[in-house]
């Protein structure tokens, strides 16, 4: 029996995350330029999107650029920003066949402008779609997320459209770039680091954690399989005992 008839459909997680790890250290280890691992990560973008889309997960959101990113070297920014903007708009007819709606996260206006108008042009072109939901976190991180949420719930409060008083857990969500996503249940992080680098600070609080040595660029859909079957293998208490969920 291979890894996906292994998996039971019942309990699949709603929500993946991913931090893409990897691609330059892959590119290095083969005597490339970083962009090199940049590029050849675009088929595990694919091949991961195929496999979720088609196992039945609602929701997987990919961590494509750190605010902390635009520190790295200029060239290496502006080749992952081409390289972006060609694989979205190469890949918006696929997203459109197969019912993929994509959405963006994190601090939209600090892209190139020409980024932003192809961005937005596909989040407009698969919205009606209704299988899956691909988010790309860029140029986003939890703490400028948990900080411009705090920023527009001041302003709404200072304008009595929000009650401190009345400020709880689903208020809070409801002011991230996640709104309206439900928290993901397992996130996956590749390349052997073991942190999650300021991603979905708030969203990963009872997140399962799965992280794995494979680079991202070698990343194909059994990893996603075997990601899984680990998640579906743990005990999600929730700070309960086992004897309470079972």
């Amino acid at each position: 029996m291979d890894l996906r008839q292994q998996i039971d459909i019942e309990r699949l997680p709603q929500h993946i995350a991913i931090i893409m790890d990897g691609n330059g250290r892959w590119a290095k280890e083969r005597g490339k330029q970083r962009i090199f691992g940049h590029q050849n990560a675009v088929q595990s973008v694919r091949e991961a999107t195929e496999a979720a889309a088609e196992l039945g997960v609602q929701y997987l959101t990919l961590y494509a650029f750190s605010t902390e990113n635009w520190n790295r070297p200029k060239a290496e920014v502006g080749g992952l920003m081409a390289l972006m903007s060609q694989t979205i708009l190469k890949e918006t007819e696929t997203l459109n066949k197969n019912s993929i709606r994509f959405k963006v996260i994190g601090d939209f206006k600090s892209l190139p402008e020409t980024n932003q108008a192809q961005l937005v042009k596909v989040i407009e072109s698969t919205s009606r779609n209704t299988r899956m939901t691909l988010t790309l976190a860029l140029s986003y991180s939890g703490r400028w997320d948990l900080t411009q949420a705090a920023r527009h719930m001041a302003k709404d409060a200072a304008e009595g459209k929000l009650n401190p008083d009345e400020i709880n857990d689903t208020t809070l969500s409801n002011y991230l770039s996640t709104a309206g996503m439900p928290d993901p249940e397992l996130m996956i992080r590749t390349s052997g680091e073991e942190r999650i680098s300021n991603f979905l600070l708030w969203e990963l609080a009872y997140a399962e954690l799965y992280f794995t040595p494979k680079y991202w660029p070698d990343f194909r859909k059994a990893d996603l399989y075997e990601a899984i079957l680990n998640y579906q293998h743990r005990e999600r208490r929730f700070g309960k005992t086992s004897e309470q969920i079972n």
